[in-house]
């Protein structure tokens, strides 16, 4: 009897073991999870308003947070632009908008026209906060 309880909790150890960590990979994975040091940044509201209107568009699609993919990395945005009047913002949102080319290299950024004004540039502002 005690070797079938010793044979199922090693067949299942593993596979509860392999479970636990899932939700958090998941998390991890999608590429808008705040690092451990920048919580109180995620306290902010334009950071979760930003955050939430990025990840239910396509966005992720062309860009990451970190890594250039087809678009560059959020946090080279963040970079180029720390600090910049409310003007670049706005000019950035209308990017978003209307599409571009030229600032990033030859891959246009494809436009988003179902986006308003506000929302495009509340997502500028949350890039923004990512340098």
């Amino acid at each position: 009897m005690a070797s079938r309880f010793i044979f199922f909790l090693i067949v299942l150890l593993p596979f509860f073991a392999c479970q636990t960590g899932t939700k958090q990979a998941d998390e991890k994975a999608d590429g808008l999870t705040p690092p451990a040091s920048s919580t109180a940044i995620a306290k902010d509201p334009v950071y979760v308003k930003g955050l939430a209107l990025v990840g239910k568009s396509d966005c992720l699609t062309c860009h990451k947070i970190d890594d250039k993919l087809i678009g560059p990395s959020y946090k080279e945005i963040a970079n180029k632009y720390a600090g910049a009047p409310n003007d670049v913002v706005t000019a950035l949102a209308r990017t978003i908008i209307q599409g571009g080319s030229g600032n990033w290299g030859n891959v246009p950024m494809t436009p988003h026209p179902s986006i308003s004004q506000e929302d495009a540039e509340t997502m500028v502002r949350y890039i923004l906060t990512l340098n």
